[in-house]
């Protein structure tokens, strides 16, 4: 349940390739605009107009997002004469994501820091911020060592 380039939507291919159903959820959550929609959905309805409003991203983006979220069965709208609220069709979504803020605080948020994350790299390769800061940390850590393994 990745979102697919050409389509711009949740395919759930990857299942029938072989990836378990939780990995695909996983996956699903693993976009950062995905997961602040769900939190602003976690506290009521909302139309597109508003999460492009309240967090500031293109309709276009929203309205890919959205429908991922819908291929997942994680969100669902209502419509109202032309307009379409949306809303968790699961609230314990909520309590999956609390879960893993909690694992997050426990670990020291290390998930940051591992050098398996790569799942925010654009089609160019761009890091995000925390890769990037990874990557700076390295290399001075690099330059301090003179380039040595430190256990």
């Amino acid at each position: 349940m990745a979102i697919d380039g050409d389509v711009g939507r949740c395919v759930s291919a990857d299942i029938a390739a072989g990836i378990p159903p939780a990995a695909a959820l996983f996956r699903s959550l693993a976009d950062e605009n995905r997961l602040r929609i769900v939190a602003r959905l976690a506290r009521g309805e909302a139309r597109v107009v508003d999460l492009v409003g309240e967090l500031g991203l293109a309709q276009s983006t929203v309205s890919k997002h959205l429908a991922c979220l819908r291929d997942c069965d994680l969100v669902d709208y209502r419509a109202e004469g032309r307009q379409s609220f949306y809303s968790l069709t699961r609230p314990e979504l909520m309590d999956l994501l609390a879960s893993a803020e909690q694992l997050l605080a426990a670990t020291g948020h290390a998930v940051v820091l591992c050098p398996a994350h790569d799942t925010r790299r654009g089609a160019a390769g761009a890091r995000s911020a925390p890769e990037a800061e990874f990557d700076r940390l390295l290399e001075r850590l690099d330059r301090r060592t003179g380039g040595k393994t430190v256990s």
